[in-house]
């Protein structure tokens, strides 16, 4: 079942899904998967054919959509529906998935990440002090100018000239 019901921010949508593409910010083929999953702008599904579209279950969306893998849109009488940005997040976390072989939480995890300062600072630390990923160049200068001060403070301890007698 289609449905037809444009929202107001599709003109949006569409421009920042071209630039994207346009862009190559991300591995993934958001022409190719258009094409692949027969979308257009104005393409509004119900689960079911959403599901089948994709290649997955009504169960897995609804999973994703809780994860806050993929926007979650309702009609007026409460039934999800999906449009080509929905169906796009959809094929991107089941891409990412496969290409990496994690789960949907580790994509969560992994978006969650990305909008919260703090925990990409926590991963950003976990990643230093195990080694997987190299300090940040900020984090050397800070190192530098605290080694820096630690001198300047080392010298005011020390007189420059000894005391004459």
């Amino acid at each position: 079942m289609v449905i037809a019901t444009l929202p107001a921010d599709e003109a949006r949508c569409q421009t920042n899904l071209t630039v994207l593409c346009q862009d190559d910010l991300m591995r993934f083929n958001l022409a190719a998967t258009r094409t692949a999953l027969g979308t257009t702008p104005g393409t509004r599904l119900a689960i079911a054919e959403a599901a089948a579209r994709l290649g997955t279950t009504p169960r897995m969306l609804r999973y994703r959509e809780r994860l806050g893998l993929l926007p979650g849109r309702r009609t007026g009488g409460g039934h999800r529906v999906y449009g080509e940005r929905e169906l796009l997040a959809a094929a991107c976390a089941a891409g990412i998935e496969e290409r990496y072989a994690v789960t949907p939480v580790a994509v969560a995890f992994a978006l969650q990440v990305l909008a919260d300062p703090d925990a990409q600072a926590d991963v950003r630390l976990l990643g230093a002090l195990s080694h997987r990923i190299a300090p940040t160049p900020i984090a050397a200068l800070d190192f530098e100018a605290q080694k820096g001060r630690s001198l300047l403070h080392l010298g005011a301890a020390v007189p420059a000239h000894p005391p004459s007698s």
